[in-house]
């Protein structure tokens, strides 16, 4: 197996791996990438998986939170953001976003080859062919013919068998900087660190060696402040913010750190315990339910394995906290956005880079929180004390810049408040950036008609030889 390569041996690794695929071998002899494999021998848990295709409806969240928008821009989300679907549509997803842009070319495109880490059983495959160097090289089209099947069987399991695995290597390295290598860990443990691979706080490194990696912030913990120390030590930004000029950080979807600081991750109870709970078939057999998704559908199952309060009770209460999250989260939101275009305005005003620094750290800092807060789903049932918590610094963070500003706009002598345009809508919020949605829309539409039926195409070839 070809392994850890530089990238001036990536081509010859590729001819490698096609040469095996062409004579019918797998090149990987750890990974099935293929879920109907599994569907004999695991049908229970097969079929199950399986029905995580239930979850059709597509949520534009945009749609739904404009100031999002605003908040996001210059960013990929500020074109596009659905709420998370069934494990099912992970590929199909993300084949559609407009974030993934519309590239003609392995070179070509907004997004890395990193994009695809959480989406596939191929990306495990693709890695133990032609080694992190390999993968991680080059943009998003790449992968486009290789990572074909769905997040699956293979993600979390040992080829052929229901023993549990960390597939993906960068996941490994980020449990031993924890102190909790995943081959010393509980089965408890086990059961939710294979979901951690995915449902965590990442980057994409921008070293001279790893460009592009895909890496996990915990060198110095899991908590909010931890990891904002993090990325300030490097200076490490997402992205600049296009109205204020902010170097922005994006959380995605720290679940497993904010699980771990709740009342459930603190009592060992497990992702599995609520999300897959063992369930009886017809024989009064138990097996795992692979349908990823809310507890309540399965109250007694899952929460009513240890709580004596009713369903009823649970759900309120748990309502009663996404309540309050919801509206501290919006409270924020309306102060970030305001805050944006007030720096705008003393961009234009003539403030130099040395009068905004500290205003843009206010900034940078208060969204940091609130994104850490909200993009982990389920964190008002997983840790609702701590988004609050860290929503309540976030509001402070933002009242200080706004402060800031505020004093700032006075000196430069702009008369305040400032006039702010109309994003009360996600037309209006993307007209007001600037972005030409019709021509995003029109390229996307042309990549899915042209380049995804070849990327199936051949993928369907290069499968039928194993």
């Amino acid at each position: 197996m070809v392994r850890n390569l530089t990238k001036k041996s990536f081509a010859l690794s590729a001819l490698v791996a096609a040469s095996l695929m062409a004579s019918g071998v797998m090149a990987s002899d750890k990974t099935e990438p293929r879920n109907e494999e599994y569907k004999d021998k695991f049908s229970k848990q097969y079929n199950s998986w399986h029905d995580t295709a239930e979850s059709k409806e597509v949520v534009d969240m945009l749609e739904e939170v404009p100031s999002l928008v605003v908040l996001w821009a210059g960013y990929g989300f500020a074109k596009d953001y659905n709420a998370p679907r069934g494990h099912m549509y992970a590929v199909t997803d993300v084949r559609n976003t407009l974030r993934t842009g519309a590239p003609k070319a392995a070179t070509d495109g907004p997004m890395p080859m990193a994009c695809w880490s959480c989406k596939s059983p191929d990306v495990p495959r693709v890695i133990e062919e032609q080694g992190e160097d390999g993968y991680f090289t080059g943009k998003w089209y790449k992968g486009g013919a290789e990572i074909v099947n769905t997040i699956g069987c293979g993600d979390c399991h040992e080829k052929g068998k229901s023993k549990l695995r960390v597939s993906r290597p960068f996941a490994e390295r980020a449990f031993e900087t924890l102190d909790t290598p995943f081959a010393k860990a509980s089965k408890k443990d086990k059961q939710s660190m294979v979901c951690a691979q995915c449902h965590v706080e990442y980057y994409f490194e921008k070293t001279k060696d790893k460009k592009g990696f895909v890496k996990f912030p915990w060198d110095q913990g899991v908590t909010v402040e931890a990891m904002e120390t993090y990325y300030d030590n490097l200076e490490f930004k997402d992205w600049t913010h296009k109205v204020s000029k902010t170097p922005m950080l994006k959380a995605q979807h720290p679940g497993y750190e904010t699980w771990k600081l709740g009342v459930h991750g603190k009592n060992n109870v497990s992702c599995t315990d609520c999300h897959m709970p063992k369930v009886k078939n017809e024989k009064g057999r138990k097996y795992t339910d692979h349908k990823v998704g809310n507890p309540f559908d399965r109250f007694e199952e899952t929460c009513g394995t240890c709580h004596e309060q009713s369903k009823e009770f649970m759900v309120n209460l748990t309502h009663e906290r996404k309540v309050k999250v919801a509206d501290l989260k919006a409270r924020v939101e309306s102060q970030l956005v305001k805050a944006h275009f007030e720096a705008k305005a003393a961009w234009d005003a003539g403030a130099t880079e040395a009068e905004m620094k500290p205003i843009l750290t206010d900034i940078r800092h208060s969204q940091w929180r609130w994104d850490y807060a909200t993009a982990s789903h389920g964190v008002a049932a997983h840790a609702p004390d701590e988004a609050l918590r860290v929503l309540g610094t976030s509001v402070d963070k933002a009242a200080d810049a706004r402060v800031k500003l505020a004093q700032l706009l006075a000196a430069k002598g702009v008369k305040q408040p400032i006039a702010y345009p109309d994003t009360s809508t996600k037309a209006k919020a993307q007209a007001a950036l600037g972005m030409d949605m019709k021509k995003l829309n029109s390229d996307k539409a042309d990549f899915k008609k042209n380049t995804l039926p070849k990327w199936d195409a051949e993928a369907k070839k290069r499968e039928a030889t194993y």
